[in-house]
């Protein structure tokens, strides 16, 4: 799963309060039968309406990527040299519809009435915040979520992204329980069984402030030199 689609995953579920304009990190571990699939990613992510800033690892100031729907534009940036890759949006959009529907599939969360909620009986503190659990499971999937309402931010803040990547079309029922659920997901694990084998997702935001992002967090910086992708083979 791409970084860019994990950010988008962990936006799926919480109350309703429009607009969206918050910074989250976030730590996801992944594992095939048990076994660490390796030491994780760290990510950070800014949002703010229909824009969005995704960067990968520890470190501050590092390599970008910037998703801007108000302009239908889209870049990944290279602080080291001074770059900005203009990427072609539509191939990222389909890229992205691609990948979610295969996700969509492997989870047999598309058709209706297949997927069922439940609540789990223990409460977490994640990142300081108290969360409450739910089940989701569906034919190969099951899904566990601690959601916070103590964030208020709001599912239909993050309607464009949703649309714009096909999580809405994709992952159908699925999706519709999730964006049920009472709270903003703080914790998401999940259990994908594929050929036998079981694959573990989990994602946990480590640290969240909501309130106004920098624009300068959405732009390219003006000594950036703008070089066009490169399409891949």
């Amino acid at each position: 799963m791409s970084p860019f689609l994990a950010a988008l995953l962990g936006l799926l579920a919480a109350a309703t309060a429009p607009p969206a304009e918050l910074y989250f990190e976030q730590a996801t571990l992944t594992s095939t039968d048990g076994k660490p699939g390796g030491p994780g990613v760290h990510s950070r992510v800014w949002c703010s309406g229909k824009r969005m800033r995704l960067e990968a690892g520890d470190a501050p100031a590092g390599p970008a990527f910037v998703l801007r729907l108000d302009t239908g534009k889209a870049y990944r940036l290279d602080p080291e040299q001074k770059v900005a890759v203009v990427i072609d949006v539509e191939r990222l959009r389909a890229r992205s519809q691609m990948d979610l529907s295969m996700a969509g599939d492997l989870m047999g969360g598309a058709e209706n009435g297949r997927v069922r909620t439940a609540a789990l009986g223990t409460p977490k503190t994640i990142a300081g915040q108290p969360c409450h659990g739910y089940r989701i499971t569906a034919p190969s999937v099951v899904m566990d979520l601690y959601v916070t309402e103590a964030i208020p931010v709001g599912v239909d803040a993050f309607a464009d992204f949703l649309e714009w990547s096909g999580a809405s079309q994709s992952l159908g029922a699925l999706l519709s329980e999730i964006r049920q659920l009472p709270g903003f997901p703080m914790q998401t694990r999940s259990r994908i069984t594929v050929l036998g084998q079981v694959h573990e997702t989990s994602s946990t935001i480590t640290r969240i402030l909501v309130g106004p992002q920098p624009k300068t967090q959405f732009e390219v910086p003006p000594d950036y030199r703008l070089v066009p992708e490169t399409p891949a083979p």
